[in-house]
């Protein structure tokens, strides 16, 4: 099987790579598995559609695309640096590469926080449990699902494996970075691929770059750190996430209340997610028959149910309503309980119509080697054989090395600030009016 190969190359065009190149008939197996075909159904960037209107590629575009660098990669290591890389990790490495994100949930992120699971702890329970892609593992040898396993966990002994699927620069960040900025519109996740593959280099303790390199990777480092702030951060997204987030812990609070016929009448859950809704952990089975496509079905069912919370909520998601928000700062974090207060006042339920939001970011750090998950630094190798860190040498990457990019936001519904005076609490919605403009705080939709 580790020799093996197919009797002609099978190759997938891909508006980033454009061709992905298939030649191990493990990876042909493992594509055309159930469990990898679902990742179709799961969107990249979740709602970010909402805002970016082309972001609709989904998880099974960007494995693929993880693969194919790997494997360029690879091929390079093996034609180059045969004295470091061992060439039967190739096949690992693709594997895992291609296998990093076959865990995710619907809505990705977002599903994770509500519903407390872990992506990478479900995609090492995939590979390793009653699934087809443990069967097609397990052909290599017995061992290998575990080794595969192994590398997503970060746990396999050589580090050269592990900082190509998860470092500071790796398969993964590379590719969703040049695929969102592609399909986004945006020009900020852009960088010189080309140029960061020809000077990567193997090296004893792991992976490192070639002095002549480090401009594109410099490239690298802003343009994540500006894709950070202008597209996974954006507010109209969190805005969306945050009607998402709270009418699935509406239909959750009802499901498990158990207060409403519409359960057995008009099959308010079903089968699908009933065992998500309840106490009990999810078997794998029944993680891996939620999508976004089944979310998106019963959405659009609650918009017409009998809850006016869960209706309201469905209704503002489906009709792309997002809740506004505005910047939380040392000066307005004391005057939070009195906005709840105002939006309560005006018929809205607080649990439901308001949040606190916080999204995070470190766009690089060196390494530090007493912090709980230390990082894995990127390195340089100079003429003489010594290495240095990447900030030691860009003044650039130097300026924002250790600076956590942080936005904080409260969310609340738009009718707080567009309801006319003369309509019931229009006082308090005066006031509230007033608050936001005064400091000037609310982001408008560029999209809307």
């Amino acid at each position: 099987m580790l020799k093996e190969k197919l009797p002609k190359e099978k190759v997938l065009r891909d508006p980033i790579h454009n061709f992905i190149h298939v030649e191990d008939p493990i990876i042909l197996d493992l594509i055309n598995t159930p469990e990898f075909q679902r990742l179709r159904r799961v969107k990249q960037l979740g709602i970010t559609s909402s805002v970016f209107h082309g972001a609709e590629h989904s998880r099974f575009g960007h494995s693929v695309g993880v693969y194919e660098l790997a494997r360029r990669i690879t091929e390079r290591f093996e034609q180059y640096y045969s004295d470091v890389w061992d060439p039967k990790e190739r096949l690992l490495t693709l594997v895992a590469a291609l296998l990093h994100d076959i865990g995710h949930g619907a809505f990705s992120h977002t599903f994770e926080h509500l519903f407390h699971t872990d992506h990478e702890a479900m995609t090492r329970e995939i590979i390793t449990g009653d699934t087809e892609i443990h069967r097609v593992l397990a052909q290599v040898s017995p061992d290998f699902p575990n080794k595969v396993a192994s590398v997503i966990a970060k746990t396999y002994e050589n580090p050269q494996v592990v900082q190509l699927i998860s470092s500071q620069i790796d398969v993964d960040r590379m590719d969703y970075l040049l695929r969102d900025a592609y399909f986004t519109g945006t020009k900020y996740g852009e960088f010189d691929i080309d140029r960061i593959l020809r000077t990567m280099q193997p090296t004893p303790d792991g992976i490192a770059f070639d002095i002549a390199g480090m401009h594109a990777v410099e490239d690298y480092i802003v343009s994540r750190y500006q894709m950070y702030l202008q597209v996974y951060f954006h507010p109209v997204s969190r805005g969306m996430e945050v009607l998402l987030e709270h009418l699935l812990q509406r239909a959750q609070e009802l499901y498990r209340s158990n207060t409403t016929s519409e359960f057995a009448e008009n099959d308010f859950v079903g089968p699908l997610l009933a065992p998500l809704f309840s106490d009990k952990k999810l078997t794998l089975s029944e993680y891996l028959k939620l999508d976004d496509n089944v979310f998106m079905t019963y959405i659009n069912i609650w918009q017409s149910h009998s809850d006016p919370i869960l209706s309201d909520l469905s209704q503002r998601f489906m009709g792309r309503r997002p809740l506004k928000s505005m910047e939380i700062t040392d000066g307005t974090a004391p005057l939070l309980e009195e906005l709840e207060q105002l939006v309560d006042n005006a018929g809205f339920n607080p649990r439901f119509y308001t949040a606190r939001n916080n999204a995070y970011d470190l766009p690089y750090d060196d390494y530090k080697p007493n912090v709980a998950k230390p990082r894995t630094q990127i390195d340089f190798l100079l003429a003489d054989g010594s290495h240095r860190e990447l900030s030691d040498m860009s003044t650039l990457v130097a300026a924002i090395k250790g600076k956590a990019s942080i936005d904080q936001r409260f969310f609340f519904p738009k009718e707080m600030l567009n309801i006319e005076p003369d309509e019931l609490f229009a006082d308090t919605f005066k006031k509230f009016r007033s608050f936001i403009r005064n400091n000037a705080l609310t982001t408008p939709n560029p999209e809307s």
